[in-house]
């Protein structure tokens, strides 16, 4: 079984922030496979899925981002799921540009606090990942507003489009594996 995370912050409040390109992901996914969010265990919110031909754990971690790595690792031994190469996480990316994804079989965090969450919970960055450009088109005095900020309107059909491509993008990543999702999409 693949567990796949969704990176995001909980609340209505944080619904349509850049930091919760994850859990957007994560939605997109279970309304493909016609499953909805409804068990809370672990400090997340999951379901299973049947994504490609692929028995999936789809969560959305409740513990804000910047604590992600404690409901990962919970999920991950609950679900007797050895292999951290079966943990995928989705999330936001500060340095890319928007409306780009890129897919790594393994890597730092990369100053992003979710993923030095889970890599200090997991022991290892031994993981894949698949991040969503969210990059400004200035430079930026205070991240944290950013990444925090709501989406605006005119940016909503790109965001859109990316999340459909990352949602094909782990489909991929299920029927063909990594590398040649890498070579496809990145």
């Amino acid at each position: 079984m693949w567990l796949i995370v969704g990176l995001g912050n909980p609340g209505p409040q944080y619904e349509w922030t850049r930091h919760n390109c994850g859990f957007m992901l994560v939605d997109e996914l279970a309304r493909r496979a016609g499953r909805n969010f409804r068990v809370s265990e672990c400090q997340s919110l999951t379901t299973r899925a049947l994504i490609a031909g692929e028995e999936v754990l789809l969560a959305k971690p409740q513990t804000f981002v910047n604590l992600s790595g404690a409901a990962v690792a919970a999920l991950k031994d609950k679900y007797q799921i050895e292999d951290s190469s079966a943990v995928l996480v989705l999330s936001d990316d500060l340095a890319l540009p928007f409306g780009k994804i890129r897919i790594r079989r393994e890597g730092s965090a990369g100053g992003h606090n979710g993923l030095k969450s889970i890599i200090a919970k997991l022991g290892t960055q031994i993981f894949p990942r698949l991040r969503m450009g969210i990059a400004p088109e200035h430079t930026l005095a205070e991240t944290r507003d950013f990444v925090l900020a709501e989406f605006p309107r005119k940016d909503r059909d790109a965001l859109n489009q990316m999340l459909a491509q990352a949602a094909d993008a782990v489909e991929a990543i299920l029927t063909t594996g990594i590398a040649e999702a890498m070579s496809k999409y990145n």
